[in-house]
């Protein structure tokens, strides 16, 4: 999926030497990490892109003893058991915390009734302190989760650790567990919150301290994964297989509780497998990839950017369906950024816009083959919809495929002129050139589209789709920048797009909880393959590894 553009699309700013211009414009500092050669004579360009390193029939290999009977009938009589803790446990606090487990262990999708039913009970009673009076852990993991789950809570539930000039005590010093939590809660602040702001300063500087002492090798693990990475910016699914491993070295672990994350993790593995496989033989079938030997071929990222949008078992048909849309987005970015002409782009982008066969009858052969077969995926989509739920999506997904091809034209438009765009006019197109608008529309499409009446609310994207797609596109240019004053700057964009989606996580929305999760790990799973270098385009390395963990390797049982 998400576009490898951002090294070649401003690749003049490099050639051209406009060094001044890159640091007042940090957005822009990426450079390439491959090779282009643009053969002048015919306009075309040719790059260095290796070819996949997990072919069909490696991942048509792929088994897993985790679909039988027996495992199925053991995860169900466990998740029963967690069940009764649920409902037995009044200790509120104790409550909480087996929440949290469940949703760093990938176990909360079996409870979401039950804990739906705790966090309304929770913040309906929230003036009620008896049981987290003075507990700052108490306070934070409560903020943390209701804040997470939409609910509505104020930054001054912390106002009892400040002193009188807003500062945070000093006897919290020795509170890591507190200081954990309050600094994984400053991450859910919105704009304005500036106790919140406090509060991470705070809790961080103190935290790199404990570090140091080490007196906990359980605590300052999560210590330390934490500086690295606050827990609300981090893939789900991948969390899930750290926080296992995690897990077992505590002390107090619930041994139900771990042996359930296990056995499930490998079964919700199995489960994957399965749609990986289904992908890669519709991938190899579909033979694009030979007819189109410039494009990428990266079906299992694009796969694993549908997982990290949603992992459960029950969202299948969503994940197969996503990863040929992905596959489908990095073909046609490559068209438009490595190999098309200037006079072909333009023609392609006018075929999107008119959804015609028709005209298709004046492109090159290889935009014809790419056009096709986009077409019918497309059309296929909307006859499922219109068999089931009796009204016509083509008009709503084709306008979101030509929103994308006209922002790739624009830039090729750039590049072919050597325009320099303004800091404005890159972000009003570059959020739509990431590709996310295209993902989000058919997310919405997928799991939340009841009538032809929610189609209307999508016209005009909302705020949670344009946030979780800006930091998409600003974790794509981190990963693809290399000059560090760039990246401090791309951080601080990062972090405060971030603080806007977390306001429209609690607001009134018109959109499904649901889809609303999905934008959010949208913006989760770009930060994961984009955090420390390109990890969509380089494939052997950090990303292999990766892949291993979450796909091929279950976890040993004992």
């Amino acid at each position: 999926m998400i576009c490898y553009s951002s090294i070649n699309r401003f690749k003049y700013y490099l050639n051209k030497k406009i060094e001044a211009s890159i640091m007042s414009f940090p957005l822009l500092a990426s450079v390439p990490s491959c090779n282009f050669i643009t053969n002048r004579s015919n306009d075309r360009r040719s790059t260095n892109y290796h070819p996949s390193i997990w072919n069909d029939n490696y991942i048509q290999s792929l088994e897993s003893e985790y679909l039988g009977k027996s495992c199925y009938e053991r995860a169900n009589k466990l998740v029963g058991e967690v069940r009764m803790m649920l409902d037995k446990e009044i200790n509120l606090l104790e409550q909480l915390e087996l929440i949290d487990s469940l949703q760093r262990l990938g176990l909360s999708y079996h409870f979401e009734n039950e804990i739906k039913t705790i966090l309304d009970s929770i913040s309906a009673d929230h003036i009620n302190v008896a049981w987290k009076k003075d507990n700052l852990h108490a306070i934070a993991i409560e903020f943390r989760l209701l804040r997470q789950h939409g609910y509505k809570v104020t930054q001054e539930v912390f106002s009892s650790f400040t002193d009188e000039m807003g500062n945070f005590k000093a006897s919290l010093c020795e509170d890591c567990k507190g200081l954990l939590n309050l600094y994984e809660a400053s991450y859910h602040l919105v704009e304005g919150e500036g106790m919140l702001e406090k509060a991470r300063d705070f809790a961080a500087k103190r935290l790199k301290e404990y570090l140091k002492q080490n007196k906990d090798p359980y605590l300052s693990l999560l210590v330390e994964h934490a500086l690295e990475l606050p827990l609300h910016w981090r893939m789900p699914r991948f969390e899930a297989r750290f926080f296992i491993d995690v897990y077992e070295r505590r002390e107090d672990r619930n041994p139900i509780l771990l042996e359930l994350a296990n056995l499930d993790f490998n079964i919700v593995q199995a489960v994957h497998q399965d749609d990986l496989k289904y992908a890669s033989k519709w991938w190899t079938d579909l033979d694009i990839r030979k007819k189109l030997t410039f494009a990428r071929d990266r079906l299992m990222e694009n796969f694993l950017f549908a997982v990290g949008e949603a992992s459960d078992p029950q969202f299948g048909y969503f994940r197969r369906t996503q990863t040929k849309i992905n596959t489908f987005i990095t073909t046609i970015d490559d068209v438009y950024d490595v190999y098309g002409t200037l006079d072909e782009l333009e023609l392609f982008t006018e075929a999107v816009e008119r959804w015609d066969t028709n005209a298709m009858q004046l492109l090159p052969e290889y935009m014809q083959i790419c056009f096709l077969a986009l077409y019918n995926f497309i059309n296929e989509i909307a006859f499922d919809v219109l068999k089931g739920k009796g009204f016509n999506t083509i008009p709503f997904l084709k306008k979101a495929w030509a929103d994308l091809c006209k922002s790739y034209l624009l830039e090729a438009k750039w590049y072919y002129s050597g325009y320099t765009p303004t800091l404005q006019e890159y972000i009003d197109n570059a959020w739509i050139s990431i590709s996310g608008p295209v993902v989000l529309s058919h997310a919405f499409v997928l799991t939340n589209l009841k009538t032809k009446e929610c189609l209307e609310s999508f016209k005009e994207y909302s705020n949670i789709i344009y946030y979780s797609c800006m930091i998409c596109r600003l974790v794509n240019d981190l990963g693809t920048s290399l000059i560090q004053e760039a990246r401090r700057h791309i951080w601080k964009l990062i972090d405060a797009t971030w603080r806007r989606m977390n306001e429209e996580r609690i607001a009134d929305s018109l959109f499904p909880r649901p889809f609303i999760q999905i934008a959010v790990n949208l913006a989760r799973t770009a930060q994961f393959m984009y955090q420390h270098h390109d990890g969509y385009g380089v494939e052997d390395g950090e990303t292999k590894e990766r892949v291993l963990s979450l796909f091929v390797n279950p976890i040993p049982l004992r």
